[in-house]
């Protein structure tokens, strides 16, 4: 069994996309994984199955339409690429770094460093931003919530399919990989 993780995008904030945890974990059980754990109720959700990354998260993908008439994008996401966030992220070498301040966009495929041109991260000073494969590291001056820098551009700009979690996130879903 190959343990998964798959973040779902824009499910329960704002009343947008509801879903109870419940009901998702009952949905999964049913597409046959197993040792299902959610962290949090935004869509971080780990399973177990012998199917690779794409088709687990083609099958999540399908059966959330499917039961809950949700249209509802999924990232997949490694152990290995959790763990390179933590040795690639830019921002941890900062002296007095605020972890709270600091966020990684997940997107659907492998960036080129100079994706970050596309970004056009200059006009959203003082926020920073720095590429590394299929992860943007964020740097928010203020907060992710008094932004234009959010997901809706960075896939308006690349286009692709991301999804932004928060550092204490990504750090807990490491951290629940090891569990």
């Amino acid at each position: 069994m190959i343990t998964h993780l798959a973040l779902l995008r824009g499910i329960n904030v704002s009343g947008h996309n509801m879903m109870k945890m419940e009901a998702l974990k009952a949905m999964l059980e049913n597409l046959g994984f197993q040792n299902i754990r959610t962290y949090l109720q935004s869509g971080n959700v780990f399973v177990d199955s012998e199917e690779d990354a794409a088709k687990v998260g083609f099958m999540i993908k399908q059966e959330i339409f499917k039961v809950f008439g949700h249209e509802v994008p999924v990232v997949m996401i490694t152990k290995e690429n959790l763990e390179s966030c933590f040795a690639n992220n830019p921002f941890l070498k900062e002296k007095e770094i605020d972890t709270k301040k600091l966020y990684v966009a997940f997107v659907s495929t492998s960036l080129k460093k100079e994706s970050i041109n596309d970004l056009k991260i200059s006009q959203f000073k003082p926020d920073e931003a720095s590429i590394d494969e299929n992860r943007i590291f964020i740097k928010y001056a203020v907060g992710a919530g008094k932004t234009r820098f959010d997901q809706k551009y960075i896939e308006k700009k690349l286009n692709v399919i991301s999804t932004i979690r928060n550092w204490n996130t990504v750090t807990n879903l490491l951290n629940m990989y090891s569990e």
